[in-house]
């Protein structure tokens, strides 16, 4: 079984897809991060209530999580440049609508759609790089610059955001959307040659709506749980996800044209990959996000200056998704994602420098090594995931992969959200004298402590806000410590299972 290619992939075809890719994921990618810094106008033209505000913040993450299997192995059956730009249309659109939308619950639906429509370019923009680059060694450069562009977006939302925010309402962080997508869709007509299963098979719907549901059902509930909200539907949503998850896999392996072939997972290369990229982001997304509280609440930077800081780290990530193809051929895929895992839990020990007063030297000390080896350990994990599979099936596995990298993140932030929550409490010392309302709203967090102490007189505010702030780097060292031993734990597990995975997967046309 062959990919149908229409047209030859020329040089400037290829490159030109490569360039289409990154701006895809560029612009995804910023979009997870961005709204963040809009909540405060958004908040104040809308007056969502507290759960509207929660679902404007996360229904993008959850309608793109829960849709990239089945919008991966869409792309596989009606063509991966097809849905590609009906993705982008629609994402450009739904922008639009997102940018004007009048009251919480339009915002909420135009999120929702905005994630679908992005669900459909995600695993489109690998499985394109995939059919376009059939050099190995080109191929793992070309997903080592998609992958560091993607890194550089994260860094750059809250950048874009602190530089519209500064000039225009809330919307202009979802309007800048527009002119790029249409840019994206007139250059991806012409541009980009179509692939896709000559032989797919039905479309096997019910696997569409278990694959649905428990993606989304485990996300919501690691959400939650990272957001300290462990109650009774979390847990509900937890135990229906992962029974849903049970019964998709279940029903794959009975198909006689599954919407996810499981047996892909019996080739050590990818299901190794697999597992060893959610990790890796377990951590990256955990610290991003550690880091995006310590910069404004502990040394009290802008977004916009916070934005620039944590830059180099971005900057990093993509020397090392560069860096990692020529390496691959003379260390062999393992001994680079185990030297990138190595050098990130360095780079995350090197944190252990930073304290409440602003040491910058010392965060980039720590910053390019942790973004370096991360860079370098997801370029050949996702390398490896597209290239030990058959060209037909990479929509199905560049959406495995982002839908593990998904839950990869979702996890970082619960667990070593949690850690760092814990040992902020454990550590915090108020003063005796303090009001107990003030009291507990210091305990649940910095920021609840720097609202708190707000409202206290100048006696009392001082000591409370240096007590929470000595505690919240007290936690943060904690979490990075935590996140240092795993980056260890998976750089020698890696080792380990992808030791026989040679540098050079030829491409394979088998099941």
């Amino acid at each position: 079984m062959t990919t149908t290619v229409e047209g030859p992939v020329g040089t400037g075809r290829k490159w030109g897809t490569l360039v289409i890719a990154c701006l895809a994921v560029l612009v995804l990618n910023i979009d997870l991060t961005v709204l963040h810094l809009a909540l405060p106008g958004l908040q104040r033209d809308l007056a969502p209530s507290a759960t509207e505000l929660l679902w404007i913040a996360d229904a993008y993450g959850f309608a793109l999580a829960g849709l990239l299997i089945t919008m991966g192995c869409l792309g596989d059956r009606i063509g991966r440049r097809r849905l590609l730009l009906i993705g982008t249309f629609a994402f450009g659109a739904m922008s639009a609508v997102t940018a004007y939308a009048g009251s919480p619950q339009a915002l909420i639906a135009a999120r929702a759609l905005l994630g679908a429509a992005g669900a459909t370019i995600m695993p489109s923009t690998l499985s394109l790089i995939r059919n376009a680059f059939t050099d190995p060694r080109e191929r793992t450069m070309a997903v080592g610059v998609w992958g560091g562009v993607g890194a550089i977006a994260v860094g750059l939302g809250p950048l874009v955001g602190g530089v519209l925010l500064d000039r225009f309402w809330w919307g202009s962080v979802f309007l800048i959307n527009v002119p790029i997508m249409t840019l994206l869709l007139v250059a991806g007509r012409f541009v980009l040659v179509e692939s896709r299963n000559p032989r797919p098979g039905r479309l096997d719907a019910a696997g569409v709506l278990l694959s649905m549901a428990g993606v989304v059902g485990v996300v919501y509930a690691i959400k939650e749980a990272a957001h300290g909200r462990w109650q009774a539907d979390p847990a509900v949503a937890a135990v229906i996800g992962l029974g849903c998850l049970a019964a998709f896999v279940r029903r794959q392996t009975r198909l006689a044209d599954p919407l996810i072939d499981v047996r892909l997972f019996r080739r050590i290369a990818f299901s190794g990959s697999v597992v060893v990229g959610m990790f890796a982001m377990f951590a990256l997304v955990a610290s991003s996000l550690i880091f995006a509280q310590y910069f404004q609440s502990v040394l009290e930077w802008s977004p916009l200056r916070a934005g620039l800081a944590g830059l180099p780290g971005a900057l990093a990530a993509m020397a090392g998704g560069a860096l990692a193809a020529p390496l691959i051929t003379v260390l062999g895929r393992a001994r680079v994602i185990a030297a990138g895992l190595g050098v990130a839990a360095a780079g995350f020990a090197l944190y252990l420098n930073a304290g409440t007063a602003a040491d910058y030297p010392a965060l980039l000390l720590a910053m390019v090594p942790a973004g370096l080896g991360m860079g370098m350990a997801l370029t050949v994990t996702s390398d490896t995931i597209l290239a030990s599979v058959p060209k037909e099936r990479a929509g199905a596995a560049s959406a495995i992969s982002e839908t593990a990298t998904e839950l990869g993140g979702a996890l970082g932030m619960a667990v070593l959200g949690s850690v760092l929550t814990a040992a902020y409490r454990g550590d915090l010392a108020l003063p005796a004298s303090l009001p107990p309302a003030a009291a507990e709203a210091a305990r649940d967090s910095l920021g609840g402590a720097l609202a708190a102490a707000s409202a206290l007189p100048p006696s009392l505010a001082g000591p409370v806000v240096e007590a929470a702030r000595q505690a919240y780097v007290h936690g943060m060292h904690v979490a990075l410590l935590c996140g240092a031993a795993l980056a260890a734990v998976v750089a020698v597990t890696a080792l380990r299972a992808l030791r026989d995975v040679p540098a050079v997967i030829e491409d394979r046309e088998d099941a």
